[in-house]
């Protein structure tokens, strides 16, 4: 038995099975992420080249953005890698209320997110007829923050399965329940961005509360359930089979978190910030 293994330690960086160090699990992210960074290269240098020649009849961005609404989305995804961050500080100590806690508060700031790009799009599209085939702009924009959002709502999915997984019980079994949980959580996320974010922004910029409430009725009675499910499923009574052995799991899920953080501060500066200088 190692001198590790003899003392309780768990060495949360490197694993000295592996001819690398490096755990296995964290490898093949990183080799995700690499391959991932060059596609995201692309798409990035493709919006910065057709932005150089812009065709006749091309969008103004700068007609067309709201760089104070993007500003508040970009502050609340940096936000959640700091949530993230604690997470996986939380389970290395073996945390698992701390660890939960922030788990939940990261999916939430990433559906802010995307409730705010959900909007967005929607305001293009209907109220500054940008869309996707009608413009050069329109194509790169859609396309490039379009897979992004993709890649944040992946994320927000791998979150709520790890928040489940933290239910497991010890004895095993349990797998309908966890089923059924996650269930719960997808219904809470997808109505938070798909409808309750958008909407409370709409509120603010003078829409309609009572109006908005009333059209989306059966998707917040849905959620509504489904967060009181949440809540019920998460009364643990017994040991779980999830502790501070499982903090790779939750670092490497992290790794993928702040590397689409990452990626959203180069967007954000490249297709947005930059139409300001």
């Amino acid at each position: 038995m190692s001198s590790h293994a003899a003392t309780g330690h768990i060495d949360h960086h490197h694993d000295h099975t592996t001819t690398t160090g490096i755990p296995n699990k964290k490898l093949l992210w990183w080799a995700f992420l690499a391959s991932d960074c060059m596609f995201f290269g692309a798409l990035i240098s493709t919006h910065l080249v057709y932005r150089l020649n812009p065709p006749p009849g091309n969008a103004i961005p700068t007609q067309i953005f709201n760089i104070e609404l993007t500003s508040f989305s970009t502050f609340i995804l940096l936000m959640s890698s700091l949530l993230m961050a604690l997470a996986v500080n939380a389970i290395q100590h073996g945390n698992l209320k701390s660890t939960r806690t922030m788990l939940l508060g990261t999916m939430f700031f990433g559906c802010i997110f995307l409730g705010g790009q959900v909007y967005e799009f929607d305001h293009f599209v209907h109220a500054q007829k940008m869309t996707l085939s009608n413009s050069i702009f329109g194509s790169t924009f859609y396309t490039l923050t379009g897979t992004h959002g993709t890649h944040v709502a992946i994320g927000v999915l791998l979150l709520g399965m790890m928040y489940v997984r933290t239910f497991k019980p010890a004895t095993g079994g349990g797998l309908l329940k966890n089923i059924v949980h996650l269930a719960a959580v997808c219904v809470v996320m997808g109505v938070s961005f798909i409808w309750f974010v958008p909407d409370l922004i709409q509120a603010v910029y003078g829409a309609n509360i009572s109006e908005l409430l009333s059209a989306h009725a059966k998707p917040y009675a849905a959620g509504a359930a489904a967060l009181a499910a949440v809540f019920w499923f998460a009364r643990t009574g017994g040991a779980v089979d999830f502790g501070e052995q499982n903090a790779i799991d939750v670092e490497s899920i992290g790794l993928y978190w702040h590397f689409v953080d990452i990626v959203w501060i180069i967007i954000f500066t490249a297709v947005y910030l930059l139409e300001y200088l």
